[in-house]
């Protein structure tokens, strides 16, 4: 089993910025690819972004240029640096992993909301 655990959620005002953490921890060999998604109300869950252990990173076009996803492969966490906040990312943003290629096997975090609003 693996646990995720969120952290640095918040109220920001739109332009802003605000930095999202994740630990994970539990049976944990390696981890293949972690990332971030949200889900704002009324909406379906959408990715963020995305960090395989090589480097590898997928944005969603909304937040290219302004959200950055870093990791530490050998803390196993992940990092979501996110600047010049519009209302539209207003969400709850879910920490996710997967350890190996290819799994269908998700792990999340409980989440953490982020509010932008003025």
């Amino acid at each position: 089993q693996v646990q995720l655990v969120e952290s640095g959620g918040g109220l920001v005002q739109p332009g802003g910025s605000l930095r999202l953490s994740c630990a994970a921890s539990g049976s944990i060999v390696s981890i293949y690819r972690m990332g971030w998604y949200r889900q704002a109300p009324g909406k379906q869950r959408e990715l963020v972004a995305t960090r395989t252990w090589g480097g590898i990173t997928n944005y969603a076009d909304s937040v290219k240029g302004r959200f950055t996803i870093s990791r530490d492969n050998v803390k196993n966490t992940v990092a979501l640096q996110m600047t010049s906040l519009k209302s539209e990312d207003m969400a709850v943003y879910y920490c996710n992993c997967n350890l190996v290629p290819g799994s269908t096997v998700d792990y999340w975090g409980q989440g953490t909301q982020v509010t932008v609003s003025s």
